[in-house]
């Protein structure tokens, strides 16, 4: 069964005190571009995080967005650290003094020195980044489920668009006897009309007449085209993401039709294939959504 590209889980559990919830979400790309947003006291977890996407998303733009949620009353605030402020500041003064400058935003260019303003970020316990680990792994479960569900929904319209694709390539088996003694007739009346009847070698014509219909034998594209939609039925079965699979063969699928229509030499077939065309075009548009 084939996934759908566009995804979104998420999940949330709470321990000690704290919500920590994950969100993921997805968008078609050709390959895993990956988002992560992470609290900074797990940003040494990134890694193996991405690792385990790796392994479960395979492609897609995805934006993972990890959060914890503590109590009013065990947030922290940024610690400044009034000593290096100092420092910082008196240093600034004295060089603005001695170039003869009267900076009025001393205070602001101190405030951004490396280590002025420190986050009160603890270090994690082993539970709490098992916990952390533990909602990602559910996150991924509902995103995973979501996935199939909209692939279900995808094979359901691949699988119609094919079977119309070998509708309409009986039509064109029903339609094609009639071809031949159209074009031969066709011939026929210009080479009375042009050379005269009289003037016309009938073994010549024969022969010239078989080798102008040889060339206008569909056979070969009526039979790879059945077999290239039976073998995108079968791609769909394959529990291995499929579509670029499936893309490589709705381009041969593709070139089949194109060829059936330049040799038809036959408005009601031609129109047929038109209709294979439109349902090509919507298998395309759907593959571009499939894992």
């Amino acid at each position: 069964m084939i996934k759908s590209m566009t995804g979104y889980g998420i999940a949330a559990k709470d321990f000690a005190n704290a919500k920590y919830t994950v969100e993921i979400k997805s968008l078609n790309s050709k390959f895993l571009e990956l988002a992560l947003k992470l609290p900074k006291s797990f940003s040494d977890k990134e890694l193996i995080l991405r690792n385990e996407c790796s392994k479960h998303i395979e492609r897609g733009k995805v934006t993972i967005t990890f959060t914890i949620e503590y109590p009013e009353s065990e947030k922290k605030a940024a610690h400044i650290d009034s000593d290096l402020l100092k420092i910082y500041y008196n240093q600034l003064k004295d060089t603005a003094s001695e170039l003869g400058d009267n900076a009025s935003n001393l205070l602001q260019l101190a405030l951004g020195f490396p280590e002025v303003i420190q986050f009160n970020e603890d270090l994690v316990s082993e539970e709490e980044w098992l916990q952390l680990q533990g909602t990602f792994s559910d996150a991924l479960e509902s995103f995973q489920r979501f996935r199939k569900d909209e692939g279900g929904i995808l094979e359901k319209d691949l699988v119609l668009r094919i079977n119309n694709i070998l509708t309409a390539l009986k039509q064109v088996e029903e339609l094609e006897p009639r071809r031949i003694p159209v074009i031969r007739e066709r011939i026929n009346q210009l080479l009375n009309e042009y050379v005269g009847k009289e003037n016309i070698d009938d073994n010549r014509f024969e022969q010239e007449l078989i080798f102008y219909i040889d060339k206008l034998d569909i056979t070969e594209e009526k039979v790879r085209l059945k077999s290239h939609c039976d073998y995108f039925l079968k791609a769909l079965k394959s529990p291995d993401a499929n579509g670029k699979k499936l893309g490589f063969i709705s381009q041969e699928i593709g070139r089949e039709i194109n060829t059936m229509g330049s040799k038809a030499n036959d408005a009601g077939i031609q129109q047929v294939v038109v209709g294979m065309k439109e349902e090509l075009e919507k298998i395309k548009e759907q593959l571009l959504n499939v894992l």
